[in-house]
């Protein structure tokens, strides 16, 4: 953290942080931190409810408010009852892809169908990291992974187009090379008066990047500055499908 006003986000006892080097989860603590303490939210009533996952510990254990770390893919559903139970408090979910876009995918659906207040931060690395490199539900087609040896034969989902077409009131999606433009899309997901999406594509060095040749965290920062296409240049896009889409979807 860049000063000590900021230190005061954070357990002292849970730093330094556990993730690998490398590991954008600890960028996307970092904006979260410089996200709430810019908007000046009172700590006292924010939740941050997270799932299992290596993005899960982003705000439990390191973030001091108060947290709920569920079950693998139920975050939203907690997240929904601690919303409905107390409408004033500031609900935040932070979880991966695995955990939302899988086993969590029908909650997700219906979380953006509901739109209740509730800011969603999906963390996507494109692989099950913490639990041996398993094909997730954002793994490119044709990434060989620990249980897609000969090739991920699925198409990757998008998850963002998809809570879009769900009716949540904002989505966004940035990488983390785009760390300006991700946490002003943080900001303004915490202050919509509804349901709130953003994917941030994250680097995972060891589990994902080792598979694509790109075991060093900057390999793959420099791959998302290069392949990242803004989501207004229609025609860019058409031309190369396989290029990551960035830029505020919904709500811009």
């Amino acid at each position: 953290m860049a000063t000590n006003r900021l230190h005061r986000y954070l357990r002292k006892e849970a730093m330094p942080t556990t993730f690998c080097p490398g590991c954008g989860c600890g960028t996307i603590l970092n904006l979260f931190v410089h996200a709430v303490d810019e908007l000046k939210l009172d700590v006292k009533k924010l939740v941050c409810v997270t799932g299992i996952g290596c993005s899960s510990w982003i705000p439990s254990p390191h973030f001091l408010c108060d947290t709920l770390h569920t079950v693998h893919g139920r975050a939203l559903a907690a997240a929904t009852g601690v919303k409905l139970y107390n409408p004033e408090l500031t609900v935040v979910v932070i979880a991966g892809d695995g955990d939302l876009l899988a086993i969590g995918g029908n909650h997700l659906i219906h979380a953006a169908r509901r739109n209740l207040p509730i800011t969603t931060i999906l963390v996507n690395n494109g692989i099950y990291a913490m639990t041996g490199g398993q094909v997730s539900p954002t793994t490119p087609k044709s990434i060989r992974t620990t249980t897609t040896p000969k090739g991920n034969p699925e198409a990757p989902m998008d998850a963002s187009r998809l809570v879009a077409a769900c009716g949540a009131k904002f989505v966004a999606r940035w990488t983390t090379y785009h760390i300006m433009p991700l946490k002003a899309a943080i900001k303004k997901a915490l202050k919509v008066d509804g349901f709130s999406f953003i994917e941030a594509v994250s680097q995972c060095p060891v589990s994902y990047g080792k598979l694509v040749g790109m075991a060093d965290a900057s390999q793959q920062l420099s791959y998302y500055k290069e392949n990242s296409i803004r989501v207004d240049s229609l025609e860019e896009i058409q031309k190369n499908p396989d290029k990551i889409t960035v830029g505020n979807f919904v709500g811009a």
